[in-house]
């Protein structure tokens, strides 16, 4: 049995390759699942993706699924419960930004009746396709994640910042940033679900 080529990131952690070989990079169009990657992407920010991918059943079960509309009603009380979660990062700040963040996705779905919609134009509303050698070549922003982080801000959202915006869009499947040699870049060629 002949061992596939991956991204020099999936390492050989089982979870982190199951996330790389069936997640990442696949064009996504869920709402709920869009919002799950905002503040989880946002959580992340100073910490390594895997410390969140490990938590990440965690904290689908302290934030309700990801349910937007039960997040935007958390109050401090909530807050503070969530602080004594070992089970998810326990930052004041990101679990605030958290509901700050729901209260402003709902205001987009309201404006664009989707996040959806709003989120992909940063894309140009398909998948871009790029074909790096090696993680060196990948960046850690790019103008499309410039111009999402600064309208995400405008519109109030915390945790925002280039290259969590340019962390989203990867794992959203907005841009194909899997290297050259990896098996999954072919495959998402031309997925423009």
């Amino acid at each position: 049995m002949t061992s596939k080529s991956r991204c020099a990131w999936a390492g050989n952690d089982p979870l982190y390759r199951a996330y790389h070989d069936s997640e990442w990079g696949v064009p996504l169009h869920d709402d709920r699942a869009l919002f799950e990657f905002l503040i989880l992407e946002g959580a992340q920010a100073g910490l390594s993706w895997i410390t969140i991918l490990r938590k990440r059943d965690n904290y689908r079960a302290a934030f309700e699924g990801f349910d937007a509309a039960r997040i935007a009603r958390y109050d401090a009380n909530k807050i503070e419960s969530l602080l004594q979660d070992p089970g998810i990062v326990r930052n004041r700040l990101k679990l605030e930004s958290a509901v700050v963040n729901a209260q402003k996705f709902l205001d987009v779905q309201d404006e664009f009746g989707s996040f959806d919609a709003f989120i992909w134009q940063f894309a140009g509303g398909k998948p871009k396709q790029n074909s790096w050698r090696s993680l060196a070549d990948v960046p850690a922003s790019t103008p499309g994640s410039d111009a999402m982080s600064k309208e995400l801000k405008r519109r109030g959202f915390k945790f925002v910042g280039t290259t969590i915006c340019y962390a989203f869009m990867q794992a959203t499947g907005m841009v194909n940033d899997h290297t050259r040699n990896c098996f999954r870049h072919a495959e998402l060629i031309g997925n423009e679900e």
